[in-house]
């Protein structure tokens, strides 16, 4: 009877075990096909630019549209460097990308250290109010930014596009770094103390070499800010051999809109000379991004 009855049971219990593995398998196979969805729908516009920087201008309008160039035009991007100053637009970047990126990281990280290991009246305020001002939109604060630059003399340099990143960076890497340090055990800083350790020594020596995680994600993202960054270069700079490469790029596209030759090609081969570097930097560094991400806000 016992032998019986087991026989019975198993028929059940096999047949579920079976569906769910049955649904576990389409549910792996959606995602899937769903990543390559996205995945096709999110690179199609890089590719369409790509390969419209190699056709020729008789190519560029022609219906249906081809996918691929007839014949690759690489001297559309020797024109870009040549007919214009590409290369001193690009300098400009990189100079303002890296000296902004490199102060947002440090003071982000300074004000940071402050609000998870120390302890004093209103530092809970001063962190609320720290990110309620990520609810505030940059419009709100341009024209008196604008003044103020004014009233300095910074107007048509670099300095408004890199001198405030270094008083305090931004919120959201603020907290990011904070919920970073607040999952550091606390003895470190207690044990460097009774060594004598001074508090930016525990900052400098000990926290930020543990901290590069959470640096090297902020650093990622803040450069990709910085590159792309069009706004403020637009309305602090006026001299064309000043320009990033943000405002240089909307220069190929006016030119490409008013001018009778067809130059739509030369400006999709100045958007992927553009692109290159923080693919680059985002690649070569994305497993520190993917680490920063996961370790932060483990506890705190």
């Amino acid at each position: 009877m016992v032998a019986h009855s087991s026989v019975q049971t198993s028929g059940p219990v096999q047949s579920s075990s079976s569906l769910s593995g049955l649904r576990g398998r389409l549910g792996t196979i959606l995602l899937y096909v769903l990543a390559i969805v996205l995945c096709v729908a999110f690179g199609y516009p890089f590719f369409y630019t790509l390969s419209s920087s190699l056709k020729a201008p008789s190519e560029i309008y022609i219906f249906p549209p081809t996918l691929l160039p007839e014949v690759p035009q690489w001297q559309n991007y020797t024109r870009v460097l040549t007919e214009y100053p590409y290369t001193t637009w690009f300098m400009n970047t990189v100079f303002v990308t890296l000296v902004a990126t490199l102060g947002t990281v440090l003071s982000s990280s300074l004000v940071a250290y402050s609000f998870a290991r120390f302890s004093y009246r209103g530092r809970d305020g001063l962190f609320l109010i720290t990110l309620a001002t990520m609810m505030l939109p940059a419009q709100v604060t341009l024209i008196p930014q604008f003044i103020l630059f004014w009233k300095l003399g910074w107007l048509d340099t670099f300095y408004p596009l890199w001198v405030p990143m270094w008083f305090g960076g931004t919120a959201f890497f603020i907290f990011l770094m904070r919920q970073f340090m607040m999952s550091l055990p606390r003895e470190l800083d207690e044990a460097a103390l009774i060594d004598g350790a001074s508090r930016f020594r525990i900052y400098w020596n000990i926290l930020m070499p543990l901290c590069k995680p959470v640096l090297a994600t902020a650093a990622i993202i803040a450069f990709m800010a910085e590159w792309n960054r069009f706004i403020e270069p637009v309305i602090y700079l006026n001299s064309p051999m000043k320009f990033t490469l943000s405002v240089g790029v909307s220069f190929f596209k006016q030119n490409a809109d008013s001018s009778s030759e067809i130059l739509q090609h030369i400006l999709m081969a100045a958007a992927v000379m553009m692109i290159a570097p923080t693919l680059v930097v985002f690649f070569s560094a994305q497993k520190y991004f993917v680490q920063g991400i996961a370790m932060t806000g483990i506890k705190g």
